[in-house]
């Protein structure tokens, strides 16, 4: 499930409350607000503002599918690190990958991803426009 691409971008978390137990297990709903929160970011700082598209660019884009998989504890205050990479690239969808890992020894705790595909302004799924496949198809070679 996760990209062997570069890395497009990080970002490091403190885990509260909210997001495990005192077992160390991870509630499943704290950690895709995360992992969204990274992907609007990085796609911001890539001038392609979702609130922006449809009226720029005439599509936007639509989240079809997510998965996380969790494959080690994570106790409360530990710190962690979400990199964003670039997964599967289709016809009218492409995946982002991440990869959250413990700081202090670098073990994976969570792996997931998210399906989006490029859409109309009815929301019918279209080709990935030509300037979106260009841009995927740098941030597949070289990173962002």
């Amino acid at each position: 499930m996760t990209g062997a691409g570069p890395v497009l971008h990080s970002a490091r978390h403190r885990l509260s409350y909210a997001d495990t137990d005192p077992a160390g297990i991870l509630y499943y709903a704290a950690w895709f607000p995360k992992m969204e929160a990274l992907q609007t970011e990085f796609l911001y700082l890539q001038d392609l503002r979702q609130d922006t598209l449809l009226d720029r660019f005439g599509w936007w884009t639509v989240s079809r599918a997510t998965r996380c998989e969790y494959v080690a504890a994570a106790r409360l205050l530990e710190e962690f690190r979400i990199d964003l990479r670039l997964g599967e690239v289709g016809t009218t969808s492409f995946r982002f990958d991440f990869d959250m890992r413990r700081l202090g020894d670098e073990v994976q705790v969570a792996r997931a991803s998210n399906t989006v595909v490029t859409v109309s302004a009815d929301q019918r799924p279209v080709p990935l426009p030509a300037e979106l496949r260009a841009r995927l198809d740098t941030w597949r070679q070289a990173g962002a």
